[in-house]
């Protein structure tokens, strides 16, 4: 018989679940070490680009403080210098090939490589997300775009539920893209969406539902969950918990 139990979840805990998750799938496993893998630079793929090499066991020096493109901050923050990433993560048959970008590798991707680009919207009930643009060429999407739809590579979207938006992404798309609207535009884009939802499933076999969110003193954007599972997934579950939420917030 299931059960259910909550599990409340910051937002910095939710990026290592959904971090070990992805690690975690058949596919990843696979090409990481046949394949390609391109991690793209943003602050849910840095915990996912340190697990998988922490995995490989080539973790180095990789910081995922420094591995950042795009974020937003609060109005009036400013990320410190240095902290900007000018490269991706690219592990090429189990090696990570230090320096390189999708940039210099989008040409050469095939149907068994994989991209994983985190996103600023999420909406896993449509399987949708939205990538904010403000690079006039697009940025790290123009290649993306160019290696999913015209090659067929792997898509996957590891991107956290405090990101998740109501209504219509691809509506949202066509008012803010549009010529009268200022500020960055918005990129609907579909793939396999990894949030904490499926990240839950994938690594205990349990169903989580989200059933509140919020709080203050550290809770700011959490997330709680019920998690219904049987006393052998819970455990498991429970156990997982304990590990991401005992790691420190994200740091500047």
């Amino acid at each position: 018989m299931n059960k259910t139990e909550q599990f409340q979840v910051s937002v910095a805990a939710g990026k290592r679940l959904i971090a070990k998750a992805v690690i975690n799938m058949e596919q990843i496993k696979i090409a990481s070490q046949e394949h390609t893998v391109v991690i793209i630079s943003g602050s849910t793929n840095g915990y996912v680009a340190e697990e998988l090499l922490k995995k490989i066991q080539q973790k180095d020096d990789f910081s995922k403080e420094s591995f950042l493109r795009g974020v937003n901050v609060i109005h009036g923050a400013k990320i410190p210098k240095g902290k900007w990433s000018n490269t991706d993560v690219v592990i090429e048959k189990g090696i990570w090939v230090k320096g390189k970008t999708i940039f210099d590798v989008a040409a050469d991707l095939g149907k068994n490589d994989i991209i994983l680009k985190g996103a600023n919207a999420v909406q896993p009930d449509r399987k949708l997300a939205g990538i904010q643009i403000a690079n006039p060429k697009l940025g790290t999407s123009g290649p993306i775009l160019e290696a999913v739809l015209g090659r067929r590579v792997q898509l996957i979207l590891p991107v956290g539920l405090e990101k998740r938006v109501f209504g219509n992404i691809v509506e949202m798309a066509e008012l803010i893209n549009d010529s009268s609207t200022s500020g960055t535009r918005l990129l609907p884009i579909t793939g396999t969406i990894i949030t904490e939802l499926e990240a839950i499933n994938i690594l205990s076999g349990a169903h989580a539902e989200l059933i509140a969110a919020g709080g203050i003193f550290g809770a700011e954007g959490s997330c709680r969950f019920a998690v219904s599972g049987t006393d052998k997934q819970l455990t498991k579950m429970a156990d997982i918990m304990h590990v991401v939420q005992k790691k420190p917030f994200f740091s500047r």
